[in-house]
């Protein structure tokens, strides 16, 4: 029997009662879906807007940080599913108190996604949908073979943005980090920082070989306008690229591994 551990370690066992799920993470509320277990989820927050047609019909009990945690209550459910990036140690601690389930995700590669699908799938019975997804995600991940770095490519250095004022990125330790070096492109971060998304100064940026800048949708809703601005104040190729392709895990993942083949395009 396959063993269904989250990322802390906890055991979990599947769940043979109508379950009730809160999910406070975007990605996972849209692979909980896809899973086919909408009809289970009570509780969103207002940054899971995946798919639309659906979520609207859930309530919305705040955002990933901010939580209403007496309307949670109201709410009472079984399950709590958290991301240990997305949302805060205290505010699980607290919701723990009352929800017997907390399943803790932290998937910070692209294959991570199998376990999550695998996991998800075992805890709330659908294994079966759960294993179309891995294999859907194998397909994508294989077919991406083309497009990852041959010995006579260079590697790029990018500056991968997240938010301004102040600016901030990511560290090499993370999911999007670790997408965007399936195509060969590895993302700067200030030497020597222990943070996973840092704060920089462009002027030590540029200190270093970058070839080009990205700058994501999300979290922050950098536009072409941001992109014109900064390749005038940099001298650099800036390039918008889509936020959800790159960041969320889940079964948005699949279609993440497409995108990333155009972008090695580019």
């Amino acid at each position: 029997m396959q063993i269904l551990s989250d990322a802390l370690g906890t055991i979990h066992q599947p769940y043979t009662a109508e379950p009730r799920i809160v999910c406070l993470v975007p990605s996972i509320t849209e692979l909980l879906c896809e899973l086919g277990l909408a009809k289970y989820l009570v509780g969103r927050t207002g940054f899971c807007i995946h798919p639309k047609e659906v979520v609207r019909d859930i309530a919305k009990i705040g955002g990933t940080k901010d939580v209403n945690i007496e309307k949670i209550r109201r709410l009472a459910p079984s399950h709590l599913i958290v991301n240990i990036d997305e949302n805060e140690r205290p505010t699980a601690d607290a919701l723990a108190r009352f929800i017997p389930h907390v399943i803790v995700t932290h998937p910070v590669t692209p294959r991570d996604n199998l376990a999550l699908y695998q996991l998800l799938g075992g805890i709330f019975g659908v294994s079966e949908k759960a294993g179309d997804l891995c294999r859907q995600f194998e397909s994508a991940y294989d077919s991406l073979e083309p497009a990852r770095l041959s010995p006579e490519q260079p590697v790029q250095q990018v500056v991968y943005c997240i938010w301004q004022d102040p600016w901030m990125t990511v560290g090499p330790d993370t999911y999007i980090s670790a997408m965007l070096r399936l195509i060969g492109w590895q993302t700067w971060s200030p030497p020597n920082s222990i943070l996973r998304y840092p704060g920089f100064q462009w002027s030590n940026a540029l200190e270093y070989p970058i070839d080009r800048v990205l700058l994501s949708t999300e979290p922050y809703r950098f536009t072409e306008s941001h992109v014109d601005a900064l390749e005038k104040q940099l001298g650099l190729p800036v390039q918008l690229v889509d936020g959800e392709m790159l960041s969320w895990y889940g079964s948005r993942a699949i279609a993440g591994l497409q995108y990333l083949a155009q972008l090695a395009k580019q």
